[in-house]
């Protein structure tokens, strides 16, 4: 047996001290009593209580948390084969990481939003091959074309603002790394997807996006913000905002969502223009429905998922805990009054 998350194991190490919790409770509940009056008349006042229904309730609750941890470690035994087919597509993620990003007029803030957008699009490309280009005032490939998605995932959490140092936000020189990525002897379809809030200091924008047009790669661009817009936070070493960016005359910086810049990209390289909020899955059924036919099939030998197994136990030893009556089967009002 191997697990996907062991990290989660480490939880088991907590059920000793649960169980040295309830014992103490079981002690301290006896001490109570024991101040009420005599013990042994508390006891036959008591005889009703399933003491033992109540201990193997107690340990049926113990084990269905046991089994919930394991089933967090995502427990893996066997194999199961899966079909993958590789599809003529190829798409490079633009992802703008300046410090506008960071603004909260999208929950949970622009970045993070953005990231969930790209990670909905991974799961709809179906073996289409996709990189990721992030920029600022610089630009680098965070990583390259590639159809392993669960690598790819991983490269994006890490994306952040403080990856580059660079100031300020150059589309143009973005799309030209994009550009230079891509197998252009290869005779598939390939796509930019820019995601920003607009906000561009670079120069020949535009020009960029033609040659990619001219090249036969479209670009589509996804805004994030809100053209009201939005303060941006800045944050300490322990990540708690401190304040909002201030221009030189001591104002707070508002950072505005820029729809007409990246509806000109959009155009100029025969893309088309999107809006998170308002869009839904716009943009990823769009890029979904250009797919091209399947170039390849491959099959994958994965490890099989077991976690049902032990969720399914828990729940059971939940159920059958609370079938267990708190009072001892059979017991009479004749017994109270012996009692």
């Amino acid at each position: 047996m191997t697990f996907a998350r062991p990290v989660y194991l480490y939880l088991l190490l907590l059920m000793p001290l649960l169980l040295a919790l309830q014992g103490w409770e079981v002690r301290r509940r006896k001490a109570d009593l024991s101040t009420l009056g005599d013990l042994k008349l508390i006891n036959r006042l008591t005889g009703s209580v399933n003491r033992r229904g109540r201990r193997w309730k107690n340990l049926l609750r113990f084990l269905s948390l046991a089994c919930l941890i394991i089933a967090l470690a995502r427990p893996q035994w066997g194999v199961r084969v899966q079909e993958v087919v590789q599809r003529d597509m190829q798409v490079m993620v633009m992802l703008d990481v300046s410090r506008s990003m960071l603004a909260r007029d999208v929950k949970p803030d622009r970045l993070s939003r953005a990231k969930l957008e790209i990670a909905g699009l991974m799961d709809r490309l179906n073996g289409g091959e996709i990189g990721l280009v992030l920029f600022s005032g610089a630009s680098f490939i965070q990583f390259p074309l590639t159809s392993d998605y669960a690598t790819a995932r991983r490269f994006l959490d890490a994306a952040d603002p403080a990856v580059i140092s660079r100031p300020g936000t150059a589309i143009g020189d973005a799309i030209h790394t994009a550009l230079g990525r891509f197998d252009m002897a290869r005779s598939t379809q390939k796509e930019i997807l820019l995601i920003s809030d607009g906000e561009d200091h670079g120069e020949r924008t535009l020009d960029a996006a033609q040659q990619a047009g001219d090249a036969g790669v479209l670009v589509y661009t996804l805004g994030v913000g809100s053209p009201q817009g939005e303060p941006i936070p800045e944050y300490n070493a322990s990540g708690e905002v401190i304040g909002f960016k201030k221009d030189q005359s001591g104002q707070v910086v508002l950072s505005r969502l820029n729809e007409s810049t990246l509806s000109a990209i959009a155009q100029a390289a025969g893309g088309e223009y999107y809006r998170v909020g308002t869009t839904g899955n716009a943009l990823v059924d769009a890029l979904q429905n250009l797919q091209g036919a399947a170039s390849d099939t491959r099959f994958e030998t994965l490890a099989a998922e077991r976690f049902q197994l032990f969720v399914l136990l828990a729940l059971l030893m939940l159920f059958s805990a609370e079938l267990i009556p708190a009072r001892k089967p059979g017991w009479r009002s004749a017994d109270w009054k012996r009692a």
